[in-house]
């Protein structure tokens, strides 16, 4: 099992303490693994075997804990005889009212919980009430470039190479465990995007109007790195002489983030500071899914390479943002712990006047943080008035930003 050291560091010092620690994240995208990475962390640290207890509950040995009650009464008739129990239940979202069993267990049992789930909703019902202020939750993202690179069996050295693979097929963690080729992994990130829609969107919301939904999907794969808003579909779908309610599309756009197929960037004002509530942009849970349900083709590129800049970002802590300065706009602007990064992402600079127009939208902005412009360009790395310019696989796997 490959192992994924940033996720095991983000938990490990929660391990012990009495807090419940909820996993979530995109289906496949290891939450499952983790689990047992974990429970490998957890034996290597003197824990005996007996004493933890997983299961999950996609699999048909577990079918029948369908009710809290149920899960309760099994979870009881394994404890140890001795010792603290460690409960690691994945997919818990498959048990009804599972929050009753889980509030508990806590109450019950010398115990240290982990759940997974794959949709940001797992504590949004009523129910997580019971829960509130008792968990911490951890987004396990797809494979970042360095983890890919880990992935690989290649004795490679050339990274920029290598960064074209990556680019092209994803980050699922199974496309990277076996030999695919490329047909084959668009294949499986088809099925996992099908997965997600049914049972993590469709089914969980009800949705009756199957056709709108993929519609608007579709809609936000196409314009994946431009700013757009809900009336912006409701008006392309008039233009296509069908009519959506504009509250219809903001609860579809919230049904797709719950389950982690897209993500939502807000604007920020650099002038003003302040969070703008018009036009957004949404990328996806990982970038290979453009090219999976649209296609392979190099107009995607640019927003798949600020896609991938947007996950990096997100794994390392920041709280991205699109940066406007007056009439101009930032690809991102990232905050984390009162640090602050400005990065322009541009797929090719063949022109000065492509140069200076990146270059001059960071000069504008009179402060030290740091400012980059990332690029899929062979160009000579370097700093132009205090702004690096760096290849994008470079930046992915600088250890600090």
């Amino acid at each position: 099992m490959k192992e994924r050291p940033l996720y095991i560091s983000k938990i490990r010092p929660f391990v012990d303490k009495p807090v419940i620690k909820v996993i979530t994240g995109i289906r496949r995208s290891g939450k499952s693994a983790l689990l047992m990475l974990l429970k490998d962390f957890l034996m290597g640290n003197g824990v005996s075997d007996k004493n933890i207890l997983y299961i999950n509950f996609e699999s048909m040995e577990y079918v029948d804990i369908d009710s809290a009650k149920f899960l309760y009464s099994y979870v009881i008739e394994h404890k140890p005889d001795n010792g603290k129990y460690y409960i690691l239940l994945d997919e818990v979202q498959n048990v009804k009212e599972w929050e009753r069993a889980v509030n508990s267990f806590q109450v019950d049992l010398d115990c240290d919980i982990y759940i997974t789930g794959s949709n940001s909703q797992l504590l949004s019902s009523e129910l997580s009430t019971l829960l509130a202020g008792r968990y911490v939750e951890f987004v396990i993202e797809t494979l970042s470039f360095k983890e890919y690179l880990s992935f690989l069996n290649s004795d490679s050295k050339d990274v920029h190479k290598e960064f074209l693979q990556y680019l092209q097929l994803g980050g699922f963690p199974v496309i990277h465990s076996h030999n695919y080729d490329v047909d084959s992994a668009y294949k499986i990130i088809n099925d996992i995007y099908s997965s997600v829609i049914l049972r993590d969107t469709i089914q969980r919301h009800n949705i009756r109007n199957v056709d709108q939904l993929d519609r608007i999907m579709r809609f936000v794969l196409t314009n994946m790195g431009n700013l757009f808003s809900a009336k912006s579909i409701s008006d392309y779908f008039i233009s296509q002489k069908r009519k959506v309610d504009v509250n219809t599309i903001y609860n579809y756009l919230s049904d797709l983030e719950s389950a982690y197929i897209i993500r939502r960037v807000n604007r920020y004002n650099l002038k003003g500071k302040e969070v703008l509530k018009t036009n957004e942009k949404f990328y996806l849970g990982d970038h290979a899914l453009v090219y999976s349900l649209m296609g392979y083709d190099s107009q995607w590129i640019s927003g798949v390479l600020e896609n991938i800049v947007f996950l990096e970002m997100l794994r390392r802590g920041y709280t991205p943002y699109i940066g406007k300065y007056d009439d101009n706009e930032i690809d991102f602007v990232a905050e984390k712990s009162g640090n602050k990064i400005y990065v322009q992402v541009t797929y090719k600079i063949e022109t000065e006047k492509t140069f200076e127009r990146e270059v001059n939208t960071l000069l504008k902005i009179n402060d030290n943080y740091h400012k980059y412009i990332v690029t899929l360009d062979e160009m000579i790395a370097g700093n132009t008035d205090g702004i690096e310019k760096v290849h994008i696989a470079d930046f992915l796997l600088k250890e600090e930003w």
